[in-house]
């Protein structure tokens, strides 16, 4: 991909587009949005949790910070010890190998605009002065971002959670806790079996939900110490809940309230309380509920990929009107472009008149009309093209030079002047077509324009 704003060509897959082709660009631009909605729509922030740049940059950046100082312990111990020769070693590595990685990524920006195997060819020294300044912005930019904002960039700075619960419905796949199982929560011994194995069984919805509310009204000691952030309303405004009372082992769920689903969040949130808008989807307390769940003998799945209706206990639908309706539009817009750019012409031609002579007399007394044809290359090759003209009405018509041809490269876009002659005999106005014909490709395009003779 190549957007070369100097030379107005946009290089995309493969194919070549002019400023004349706005429409196929724009086109891109509905058919990723529609993509966005459908697939949001059917699996939820798919796009958040596993390909926003800013998801996979932070990845990359904390693969780096634990490759260079440990685990998450050891990068706690480090932060606390004095400034040694380890400490100065470990976090100089870490953020030389940031600052690498921001450079690089500023310099892959720059490639979509620059040329870049040109780009790297040159070197620093030989980039020019816009080219340099947008490698280190962007470089700052991913090394602010993905090494120090991270996800609080997800929380107060990216719009799509604000909007993201429009195309969500209670058939959306989501990462849900099941409070049916997992309620109430509590520590426990060893040996108490899963609510799935032992009599206590599910709770019904209402009581299961009752339990979440006071829970997030009412947070344990566990949940204080986990100081979990994020938004959720489980209740009407102002609506009150009583503490959870003390419950016998018997009558806990499975949530051994551990708040590790809390601690690996990176948005901070519980997700216990409810989807909510900080979640990203990326299904790091999936797999930290999970390896719980494995230590303590328990089933997986108490929290998980799900629908809403799952949860509830009620039948699940992945076809339903607004999939089928984002489908429809989502095949009828990428038919329309596929079909619309293997079939365009890969020539464009106008035709402008001389408008400071209606028509001029030449040799013998013939009339002649002055044009201006432009010719535009959309190829990825150069090609050879015949021009001529065509006047039904008029008798013994001819371009003054004969049929031309002319060569145009790739892209390339050509002013030819055009004299366009006729018989003495000609007046008024009539009706005038131009040929322009391919000669080593097939490309075919009329213009018509007027030819003008003195007033009869």
């Amino acid at each position: 991909m190549l957007l070369d704003l100097p030379a107005r060509q946009f290089h995309v897959f493969g194919w070549m587009f002019l400023p004349q082709d706005f429409l196929f660009l724009s086109t891109l631009l509905i058919i990723a949005a529609l993509a966005l909605f459908f697939f949001t729509a059917l699996a939820g922030r798919l796009f958040c949790g596993y390909a926003c740049p800013q998801t996979v940059w932070t990845e990359v950046s904390l693969w780096i910070e634990r490759w260079c100082e440990g685990d998450r312990n050891r990068r706690m111990k480090l932060d606390a010890g004095p400034w040694n020769r380890e400490k100065i070693l470990r976090k100089g590595a870490r953020h030389l190998l940031w600052a690498l990685f921001a450079l690089w990524t500023g310099f892959t920006f720059v490639g979509f605009f620059s040329p870049i195997v040109d780009l790297a060819r040159r070197t620093p020294f030989g980039w020019g002065g816009w080219e340099t300044f947008w490698i280190l912005f962007y470089g700052f930019a991913t090394w602010g971002n993905a090494g120090f904002l991270r996800q609080q960039v997800c929380k107060y700075m990216c719009p799509y959670a604000r909007f993201q619960s429009a195309m969500f419905d209670r058939n959306t796949l989501i990462i849900a806790y099941d409070p049916m199982r997992g309620e109430p929560r509590g520590p426990r011994k060893r040996g108490l079996q899963s609510v799935l194995e032992r009599a206590r069984g599910l709770l019904d919805k209402v009581t299961a939900y009752d339990y979440v509310f006071r829970a997030s009204q009412h947070p344990s000691a566990a949940d204080n110490r986990a100081q979990a952030g994020g938004t959720i309303a489980l209740a009407s405004a102002g609506a009150s809940a009583e503490p959870l009372p003390k419950f016998s082992l018997e009558q806990l769920g499975d949530c051994v309230d551990c708040t590790i689903c809390v601690q690996v969040c990176p948005t901070g949130i519980d997700i216990r309380n409810g989807l909510q808008y900080e979640c990203i989807a990326c299904g790091a307390c999936i797999d930290a509920c999970n390896g719980v769940m494995d230590k303590v003998g328990y089933p997986r799945g108490l929290i998980r990929y799900t629908t809403q209706n799952h949860i509830d206990g009620k039948p699940a639908r992945v076809l339903r009107p607004r999939i089928v309706i984002y489908a429809c539009l989502l095949l009828a817009f990428m038919g329309g472009w596929i079909y619309g750019v293997t079939h365009r012409q890969p020539v464009i031609a106008e035709v402008l008149r001389d408008r400071n002579a209606m028509y001029s007399q030449g040799q013998g007394g013939r009339i002649e009309n002055s044009y201006t044809l432009k010719l535009v290359n959309k190829d990825q090759k150069a090609h050879r093209f015949v021009i001529d003209v065509v006047a039904p009405e008029m008798a013994d018509v001819n371009l003054r030079d004969s049929a031309r041809t002319i060569e145009a490269q790739s892209g390339e876009v050509l002013s030819v002047p055009v004299m366009v002659s006729a018989s003495p005999e000609t007046t008024g106005r009539h009706d005038l077509t131009f040929q322009v014909r391919g000669v080593d490709v097939d490309a075919a395009v009329d213009i018509h324009s007027s030819f003008f003779g003195p007033s009869p």
